[in-house]
C-alpha cells in the first residue's frame, strides 16, 4: 500500500476548503507515523476538538464517512485516532493512527501496557479496555504520562 507524504498534519481546513480526498492516509516520511484526513463534528453536545485529544468515528456512519468527533456520547465506541489540531465543527484535519502520542486529556484510568479503548471513557481519552467485546485502539504506553501507543482502525 502506498501514502501520501509532505502533508501538514497539524493544518485545519475550512468546511469550504477541503484540500484531500476524505480518508486519504498519509505517513510522515521521519517516523513511519500514518495519519488520516477526516472531518470533524462537534456532535451533539457540542464538544470542541482539541489538539492531541483522542476522538471517535461519529455516529453509525463514522467510519464509512471519514466523520469524527471528541463527544464519545455520539461515537459508537470506535476510537478514530489522535487529534493533530483543533477544528471546529465541519473542518478538515488529520488524525494520527500509529506510533506513539501524548494526550492531552489524561487517561480515565490504566497502567502501562494496558489495552485502552473508547468504551467507559470521558470526552478526548480513552479507558482501560474491561471486556473482550470492546474495541482496543490504543496500548498505555507510560500512562502516568498519558503516552499511548496508537493502534486506530485505518
Amino acid at each position: 500500500m502506498s501514502y501520501i507524504t509532505g502533508m501538514i498534519t497539524t493544518r485545519v481546513d475550512a468546511s469550504t476548503d477541503q484540500q484531500w480526498a476524505l480518508g486519504t492516509i498519509g505517513q510522515d516520511s521521519s517516523t513511519g507515523f500514518l495519519y488520516k484526513y477526516v472531518q470533524y463534528d462537534t456532535g451533539g453536545g457540542s464538544v470542541a476538538a482539541a489538539a492531541n485529544n483522542a476522538c471517535y468515528y461519529y455516529t453509525l456512519d463514522g467510519y464509512k464517512n471519514n466523520a469524527v468527533t471528541s463527544d464519545v456520547s455520539d461515537s459508537i465506541n470506535i476510537g478514530a485516532g489522535v487529534l493533530q489540531s483543533a477544528p471546529g465543527d465541519g473542518e478538515f484535519c488529520w488524525i494520527q493512527l500509529t506510533g506513539t502520542a501524548t494526550l492531552a486529556t489524561s487517561l480515565v484510568a490504566g497502567a502501562d501496557g494496558n489495552a485502552l479503548t473508547a468504551v467507559g471513557a470521558n470526552d478526548g481519552t480513552l479507558d482501560v479496555s474491561g471486556a473482550v467485546t470492546d474495541h482496543v485502539c490504543a496500548i498505555a504506553g507510560d500512562a502516568s504520562d498519558d503516552e499511548i501507543v496508537c493502534a486506530f482502525p485505518l
